[in-house]
């Protein structure tokens, strides 16, 4: 398939006129300066968190592009590989060779992956944008199953739909042909996700969220009500494409969104070059250090001319592949500590609860300990990252899936926790992550 170079179009960015500092929880945990870890993913690893970058298939060739992307992050995210237009040129006939290759690259890496995103009003082939009503619904559902089945068990967390709100200061979704299937389009595009692919965090994602205002305030009561209903999402993304400024509310408002209980990612961080980029880079870290439920950082790209904004040389390196002032300050944010541990207690079923206590790594493994509470009968979901491996469990009754990413866990009498053993196998930085607790 031919390899698209389609640049993301260009958006209005609502921002303040002034940059605001923001004050670190009083809860941070220091990391101790000796221990500093040189690069970003590592850096961030030592707070539980990633620090990803969105790639292109077609530039992996690129030894610069590749040497910084495999030095630097710990998460990768398709720039347009795995969108509907890519995957599903025409209808029925799927096509995933270079979403493939985004997989292979962060798999290769012991990276973990984002995918983005299955369902969008625009990047849509043409064969969809023909269809409405009854048959865009049930094409868009079908496109979600088949797409999220396909990568199961592989992808860390989906950008299930994307940029379905309006902007300006209603609040209210945007006219598109999507919505006007029926106002649960994006409830029902969440389920489909959740049933092809148990292990994926599921999330929406969207821009000129970056602070407590109409649009972010609209999504929020979305999530709210899915929290409510039991509607099944785990995670918000905030774009954050920022100009030379950056709202005084924008650690307030990730952390409203994790209070809901979901977690939060900065997911398609730029900043547009000027005095203040190192500032707001800095600033936008912090934040997200901050919030225990802010699980990683993702830049929309890695040199400034690999930029959907090249004009405006947002990124943290420069064209040559260069370390600019804005990635010191960004890492010397991550190796300035932040809440640590993200949970892992994942949404419960009745009353169970499953909550994982983590080990100390020694050589190529460590162990972790579940405690369950609620449930003396109980199914546990756990997912681990690939190439990591579970070689040993114990006090409980495991399967797994295909991949052998996602283990069930089912108690076997032995009482309310269990255990396993992990293999590194050269991702030192991942960790185990509870998806579900059933009782019963």
């Amino acid at each position: 398939m031919h390899v698209r170079s389609i640049p993301r179009r260009r958006r209005t960015v609502l921002l303040t006129a002034a940059a605001a500092a923001m004050v670190a929880a009083a809860s941070v945990a220091v990391v101790g300066t000796a221990n500093a870890a040189t690069t970003l993913g590592p850096s961030a690893a030592q707070t539980g968190r990633y620090f990803g970058a969105a790639i292109a298939a077609g530039k992996l060739g690129d030894s610069t592009y590749t040497r910084i992307l495999t030095t630097e992050f710990n998460s990768v995210t398709p720039e347009n590989e795995m969108k509907w237009d890519a995957t599903e040129p025409s209808q029925g006939r799927f096509t995933y060779t270079n979403g493939d290759r985004i997989l292979n690259q962060g798999s290769s890496m012991g990276a973990k992956v984002r995918g983005h995103a299955l369902l969008w009003h625009q990047q849509q082939p043409g064969w969809a944008q023909a269809l409405s009503g009854t048959a865009l619904r049930n094409a868009a559902i079908n496109h979600v199953t088949q797409v999220a089945t396909h990568y199961k068990g592989k992808i860390y967390a989906w950008d299930v739909v994307n940029e379905a709100f309006a902007d300006g200061g209603s609040g209210a979704r945007r006219d598109s042909n999507l919505q006007r299937t029926g106002n649960d389009w994006i409830e029902a595009a969440f389920r489909a996700a959740r049933a092809a692919d148990p292990a994926a965090k599921l999330c929406y994602n969207d821009y000129n969220t970056d602070g407590i205002n109409a649009k972010s305030t609209g999504i929020y009561n979305m999530v709210r009500d899915f929290k409510s209903r039991g509607v099944p999402i785990d995670c918000v993304g905030f774009q954050s494409h920022l100009g030379t400024g950056i709202d005084s509310t924008y650690q307030a408002n990730l952390q409203r969104f994790a209070d809901l209980g979901v977690d939060v990612q900065i997911t398609e961080l730029d900043i547009a070059q000027g005095g203040n980029q190192a500032n707001i880079y800095s600033t936008v870290t912090k934040a997200c250090l901050a919030v225990s439920r802010c699980t990683g950082i993702t830049v929309w790209g890695i040199r400034d001319s690999d930029s959907w904004r090249s004009g405006e040389n947002p990124l943290l390196f420069d064209g040559s592949g260069n370390k600019k002032a804005a990635y010191t300050s960004v890492l010397n944010a991550l190796n300035s500590g932040g809440t640590t541990n993200p949970p892992t207690t994942p949404p419960t079923s009745g009353t169970c609860t499953a909550t994982i206590t983590p080990g100390t790594v020694w050589g190529d493994r460590y162990n972790t300990s579940v405690s369950v509470a609620g449930a003396n009968a109980w199914t546990v979901v756990v997912v681990i990252t690939a190439p990591q491996t579970i070689s040993t469990t114990w006090s409980g009754s495991p399967t797994w899936d295909s991949s052998r990413t996602v283990m069930t866990m089912k108690s076997n009498g032995s009482g309310n926790t269990f255990g396993f053993t992990t293999m590194l196998n050269g991702n030192s930085s991942a960790r185990p992550q509870i998806r579900s607790c059933t009782a019963g």
